[in-house]
């Protein structure tokens, strides 16, 4: 199927994209990677009028560590975390993952980010890491926490008239690790199940901060909070990562299919879980 007739306008700025943004109104979309927007387009999922090209701006590309955060800008592609030596934990975990090398090589973390796909890995990531989601419109910058980034299946927060510009993911300033793990039938599938592990050491060997966040599991990539705070303020341990995975298994909301039980995908999650938190202790304590 071929798409509808649309617009394309080649922007060479935040501005020229945004001005264009506001001019095309509900019916105007950002093209970066397109690996999600233009399957939408072939099969008429989505039909904008216009399509505003952002590959041409200077600096949308940056990937840098700077002011205690991984800074990730909307053109900066799967791949390049993955080449790249800056992302740490749950980050550099996760990007091996995403979907196969054509997309990687393509595809932007911010479009996906962006996309609020359940199935996507990256917005599991920024909830368990509490990253923080850059959006640029007529009003200028606004920085907009994950949690609240992330409205519903497919849906995101972003104003009309505004793009996602960057995502600041903290980098901890003491020993911390993190992980990814992901469950899928096939390379460069969707995941059956995903969870995406984070945690900080203090000095004295305790947990000073958790996160946990599930792929694939609930009607939106979701934060098992219940689990967060059983790992707090407490001495990691056998038993207390088993309570995590229980607790973040309780939180999902997997439901039966062709990929399987909806009992068996909570188990997943219970596993994936225990088995990432163990992977981000690791990293952790090697320093």
């Amino acid at each position: 199927m071929y798409p509808p007739s649309f617009d394309l306008t080649v922007a060479r700025s935040v501005a020229e994209a945004v001005d264009a943004l506001a001019e095309g109104g509900e019916d105007a979309r950002i093209l970066a990677g397109g690996q999600s927007l233009i399957p939408m387009l072939k099969l008429r999922f989505a039909a904008p009028s216009l399509l505003v090209d952002i590959n041409e701006i200077e600096g949308l590309d940056v990937l840098e560590r700077s002011n205690g955060h991984l800074r990730i800008g909307a053109t900066a592609r799967h791949a390049d975390i993955v080449a790249s030596d800056l992302p740490g934990g749950a980050v550099a975990s996760a990007a091996p993952w995403i979907s196969d090398p054509l997309v990687r090589n393509r595809g932007t973390v911010c479009g996906s980010v962006a996309h609020c796909d359940p199935e996507g890995d990256w917005n599991s990531v920024l909830l368990a890491t509490g990253a923080t989601v850059v959006a640029t419109g007529s009003g200028g910058e606004r920085s907009i926490d994950i949690g609240d980034f992330v409205v519903d299946f497919f849906t995101n927060s972003l104003n009309p008239g505004e793009m996602v510009t960057e995502v600041r993911v903290p980098v901890p300033a003491g020993a911390s690790g993190g992980a990814y793990m992901k469950l899928e039938r096939k390379v460069g599938d969707y995941a059956t199940v995903g969870v995406a592990t984070h945690l900080e050491l203090a000095g004295d060997g305790t947990i000073s901060a958790a996160g946990i966040a599930m792929t694939s599991v609930a009607p939106v990539n979701r934060k098992a909070t219940d689990a967060e705070a059983l790992l707090v303020g407490e001495a990691p341990s056998d038993e207390l990562f088993a309570a995590a995975a229980e607790a973040a298994a309780a939180a999902s909301e997997p439901r039966s299919d062709v990929r399987g039980s909806a009992e068996w995908k909570r188990n997943v999650v219970r596993v994936y879980t225990r088995r990432g938190l163990e992977a981000a202790l690791a990293q952790a304590q090697a320093g």
